[in-house]
């Protein structure tokens, strides 16, 4: 069990242990001073146990191994740790004000992961990331018509049922064993092997199915805490699970955002000039949040086609719980930003909030923020995607309307993108062997942890293949030692990179196959067709042989063996990918971009300042859907999760730094019976480097959908919703407290 920090922010002058070893059970107790190791994905900055001070509420400080839980759980009570109460951090604005409190004082010391990562020595500052696209100064000259806003977005939590665990043995040989539910088992395996001088292939990383991850798993920690507990008991299996409250305050969590925006237009309501300020809380540690940085700056713009952009993402430490991916990896601040100012642009223009997004969709031959140009194949059709969602909403038949009494309707509509930020170099790999029956196994190492894989990779390989999906079996459960490398399931990247994958050892495979029954019919290769597993000649398909009859390899008339077993291998990496500039942000991140709109319909009670969700809908460029049914069930997931953060979820902490809705009780998420009618459907504009042309697909469906309740309640109060969550006491605040001047 761990012993949390109960400080935001304190020095730790001593930690008495005794009164855990007088626990009977006990076999050990580790501190920060057995292990002082820095780990981070991006920066080197966050010790396994926390040594010299805590920087958030729940930091863990201790470990204790023992026999059984309870007498863990009495041990940690047992300790005594003297703190020196240090200044707390509690808000972006005090960290970034003259003569704050430094959280990592030693800060540009810190190792760093990735090369592309600039902290700024004395600040509390860990990463800027800037865009600079044209003349700014040009685009506020042509801009008839200035919209500037300031919105909050909160922390939350990933709040999935399967809280973070690991176990971990090191058995007599020295050979690591770890157990977990992790996202990236071939990173965890790298990562152990960096912090500790072990050799890589002493390790081994099992991971089954996940419950829930939402990116809340992939950078370890409690499988390195596992490991250090396991190494401290001679090796013997150590599982550590984590209460449902620690997932809450020591486990990371979603960024929170501050966000001030200058969006300009001509007095057509073409889009001149966006000047864009993210300031992003990463809580005490960097973990993922400088990437998110580039991940929201790389996104600014939105859909939109806009000639000069000026745009800064500031990563900042707080002494808040520290951050990570989470669905959507920032896209959804860039997003709730730009679609709240365009609707308020499409107010002072007097335009429909359909119309100004038709406008100025971006097309292609239209830049990015990052001057990437666009085309047909990698960003997809945005105005199909608006079109459609007019038709599917009912748009033009009015976006308010009286119900009756107090009661009104409002629709609010909202546009997304997404791009990757991947390593340049991100990879996957797969293996495809046949059993004697003709059958086929897929070996690959993508998580099942909701996205679907075990439906829609058996799928493409069966398509390749020409054979029944049923024919394919996919072992999930993956192996390190066994399984063969891929980067990560995450980034809505693993039907792109896996699915590419697959593809080509299914083509190796088919090669194999075609060399085989040559052998046994006398001919080339390339006189075989395969399909409806059989190898037959395409000039006379009666002559053929069963697929079961090739896969081992075939006899001639003297049952001499010819040819030998089908092993598929297939990978994929990256393609022409680059850092960004540092100063003006030019690159490429991502290999495409997945593009739709949303919508949500609400019906609002001016006398109760209460509010019901009545209908969502998502229309997304898919590129080439592969498995319809669950390609619609996680972008209705992804919509769900994008409501919930919106109506309700975002961390809670006290002045002194403490988080105060650590459990389900007190931290809400929606409920079965509150949610909306949803509709889901798709473009498809084919991605040409995606297998069978699809584009990813599964973080989508939650980015736009805080954007679009915000537009429909400040439509329907005529307040502007500026922060979330929007809860009823949010919006009555709103209503009764705000000056009216520029409401709808």
């Amino acid at each position: 069990r761990l012993l949390t920090s109960v400080f935001a922010h304190a020095g730790i002058l001593s930690v008495d242990v005794s009164g855990a070893w007088a626990v009977p059970g006990v076999h050990a107790v580790v501190t920060g001073r057995d292990s002082a190791v820095l780990t981070g994905a991006v920066l080197q900055d966050m010790p396994i146990l926390a040594t010299e001070k805590v920087r958030y509420f729940g930091e863990p400080v201790a470990i204790v191994v023992a026999d059984e839980e309870w007498q863990a759980a009495q041990a940690v009570r047992n300790i005594r740790v003297e703190y020196q109460p240090l200044p707390v951090v509690s808000t972006i604005e005090d960290a970034l004000a003259n003569g704050t409190t430094l959280v990592h004082p030693g800060l540009t010391q810190y190792a760093r992961a990735v090369p592309d990562v600039y902290p700024e020595e004395n600040t509390n500052i860990a990463n800027r990331v800037k865009i600079r696209k044209g003349d700014i100064a040009q685009g506020w000259k042509d801009s008839a018509v200035v919209v500037e806003a300031e919105y909050r977005i909160p922390q939350a939590s990933h709040a999935f049922l399967e809280t973070r665990n690991a176990r971990a043995q090191i058995l007599p040989g020295g050979q690591v064993v770890i157990h977990t539910a992790n996202q990236a088992p071939h990173a965890v395996r790298s990562l152990l092997a960096k912090y500790f001088s072990l050799s890589e292939n002493d390790i081994t990383v099992e991971v089954p199915f996940v419950g829930g991850a939402y990116g809340g798993k992939i950078n370890p920690h409690p499988e390195l805490l596992a490991y250090i507990a396991s190494r401290a008991v001679g090796g013997r299996e150590v599982r550590l699970a984590y209460t449902r409250e620690e997932n809450f305050f020591a486990s990371p969590c979603k960024i929170g955002a501050k966000v001030v925006m200058k969006l300009g237009a001509d007095k057509t309501g073409k889009l001149q000039a966006l000047q864009a300020e993210y300031y992003i809380d990463s809580g005490a540690y960097a973990d993922s949040t400088p990437v998110m940085a580039k991940a929201v700056a790389v996104s600014c713009g939105g859909v939109y086609s806009i000639p000069h952009i000026q745009c800064d993402a500031v990563c900042v430490y707080t002494n808040h719980v520290y951050t990570t991916s989470f669905r959507g990896f920032g896209h959804g601040v860039s997003t709730f930003a730009i679609e709240r100012t365009m609707d308020k642009l499409a107010d002072r223009l007097g335009m429909d909030p359909a119309q100004l997004r038709l406008m100025n969709a971006a097309r292609e031959g239209d830049d990015s923020p990052t001057q990437v140009t666009y085309t047909k194949s990698n960003l997809g059709d945005v105005s199909a995607c608006i079109n459609r969602l007019k038709e599917i909403m009912k748009w033009d038949s009015g976006i308010c309307s009286k119900v009756s009494g107090s009661v009104v309707r409002a629709r609010g509509m909202a546009c997304f993108t997404k791009t990757s930020t991947t390593p340049t170099d991100a990879s996957s790999s797969a293996i495809v062997t046949f059993c004697s029956d003709g059958s086929v196994n897929l070996n690959c190492s993508v998580i099942e942890c909701g996205p679907g894989m075990t439906s829609s990779l058996p799928k493409l390989l069966a398509q390749r293949l020409k054979i029944s999906p049923d024919k394919v079996s996919v072992n999930l459960c993956v192996n390190t030692h066994s399984h063969p490398m891929h980067w990560k399931t995450a980034a809505s990247m693993s039907t792109y990179m896996a699915g590419n994958a697959v593809l080509a050892a299914a083509d190796d495979a088919i090669r194999q196959l075609k060399t085989n029954a040559a052998l046994a019919l006398r001919c080339s290769p390339d006189d075989i067709e395969i399909d409806n597993e059989m190898a037959y000649l395409k000039e006379n398909p009666q002559k053929y042989l069963a697929l079961k009859d090739i896969v081992s390899g075939v006899k001639d008339s003297s049952g001499s063996a010819l040819g030998g077993p089908v092993i598929g291998r297939g990978h994929f990496i990256m393609k022409r990918l680059s850092h960004l500039d540092r100063e003006t942000g030019k690159g490429q991140t991502g290999p495409y971009w997945t593009a739709g709109a949303q919508a949500v319909e609400v019906e609002y009670d001016s006398a109760e300042h209460t509010y019901r969700l009545v209908r969502a809908a998502t229309v997304l460029d898919a590129g080439s859907v592969i498995y319809p049914e669950g390609a619609a069930g996680q972008v209705m997931g992804a919509m769900n999760m994008g409501l919930s953060c919106a109506t309700r979820e975002g961390n809670i902490y006290a002045p002194g730094g403490e988080l105060k809705n650590t459990s389900f009780r007190t931290y809400k998420v929606m409920h079965f019976a509150e949610n909306p009618q949803y509709t889901v459907e798709f473009v498809e504009t084919p991605n040409i480097s995606g297998p069978l042309g699809a584009r990813g697909l599964g973080e989508h469906g939650i980015l736009g959908m805080p954007a679009a309740l915000a537009n429909a309640l400040s439509r329907a109060a005529g307040v502007q919703l500026d922060a979330l969550p929007i809860t009823n006491e949010a919006l009555w605040y709103a209503v009764t407290q705000s000056p009216q001047e520029g409401s709808r």
